[in-house]
């Protein structure tokens, strides 16, 4: 059945529009309304930031009236990594997770763009800090959503004084919730400063993310973006656009250590993920990146992402899982 969305929340000041609260959400295996999925003041998550979560998009298809949801396998495949590092035992599949996804959206009736967050969170109400002994929950919540960064087209970012966490502190590789605590310190001393974003150095003092992103720094015709073993998030946007920059549109890409005075240097500069999709980046402390406006190839790359998460390329196709045709696997 279709829902009307209720409870307005507050975002970040860069988001274009509010988002309001769904009715529904998958909690516990089975789509419940949203006002029964409550946890307490004791959770131990909250109190320890002992949850992983995978954020997911879902983009409307108004020929084919279809909601393709992107690389879902893909992205539950990195949640369940993400819930093994805080040895939590989900006894789910990525096929499970996407029924489960699939079973909301249907139910909810989701005819537009929308960003999917999943979370696995120790419940149990309790205190003490460790990660054995407790039982973890799964919950998943859709809501309507457009772009994350208004001024995706024309960025400016700054060089966070903030460090990224390294991997031997907080696994980077991981999406666990109490490490984006970092990211957002960086993120609103930015916009505090009046940028729309940050850029973060890791231990060695190589710019490797933006403050929840994967960063990509075009020079000389090549595009350049750190490895996975750089305190980076393994990014399924960032592998989506690296396949795409090759085989579609011909650009090299090489992966290596980024330094700070590269970026400012660079031809181009942007960063993808999945809520942000592809943002062009064009200055970068008060420094104009190439010509001070979006390049060749961003230009380029971000029509053509927008066609593949709609399901309008065919080559790929197999990347876009549609929710409310039959037989749909993900």
């Amino acid at each position: 059945m279709a829902t009307q969305w209720t409870e307005k929340i507050q975002l970040e000041p860069t988001t274009t529009q509010k988002v309001e609260l769904p009715e529904l959400a998958y909690y516990r295996g089975r789509v419940v309304p949203y006002a029964d999925a409550r946890i307490g003041l004791l959770t131990h998550a909250l109190n320890y930031g002992t949850a992983v979560f995978g954020g997911l998009r879902g983009h409307w298809n108004e020929e084919e009236q279809e909601l393709f949801v992107f690389r879902p396998l893909d992205h539950f495949r990195r949640f369940l990594d993400s819930a093994r590092l805080l040895r939590m035992d989900l006894g789910l599949s990525p096929s499970d997770l996407w029924a489960g996804l699939r079973s909301l959206l249907r139910e909810q009736g989701t005819r537009t763009d929308c960003y999917i967050r999943a979370l696995a969170f120790y419940g149990d109400e309790t205190l003490g800090v460790r990660l054995h002994g407790l039982t973890p929950d799964v919950s998943i919540v859709a809501l309507p959503f457009g772009h994350f960064v208004a001024n995706d087209e024309n960025a400016h970012a700054c060089i966070s004084s903030w460090q990224r966490i390294s991997d031997n502190v907080l696994p980077a590789r991981g999406k666990i919730a109490g490490g984006y605590v970092n990211s957002a310190l960086a993120k609103s001393d930015a916009q505090l400063a009046g940028f729309d974003e940050a850029l973060v150095l890791n231990d060695d003092g190589h710019v490797c993310e933006g403050s929840v992103e994967n960063l990509f720094v075009v020079r000389g015709g090549a595009v350049v973006t750190p490895p996975v073993t750089q305190d980076i998030l393994e990014g399924i946007t960032r592998r989506s656009v690296m396949q795409m920059l090759r085989q579609d549109l011909g650009v090299e890409v090489v992966e290596r250590p980024i330094d700070r005075t590269e970026v400012y240097l660079a031809d181009e500069v942007f960063l993808t993920g999945t809520g942000v999709q592809i943002v062009a980046v064009t200055r970068v402390d008060n420094r104009a990146i190439g010509s001070g406006r979006m390049g060749d190839i961003t230009g380029r790359l971000r029509p053509a992402m927008a066609a593949v998460v709609r399901g309008r390329d065919p080559k790929h196709r197999d990347w876009c899982a549609p929710v409310f045709r039959e037989g749909a696997t993900g």
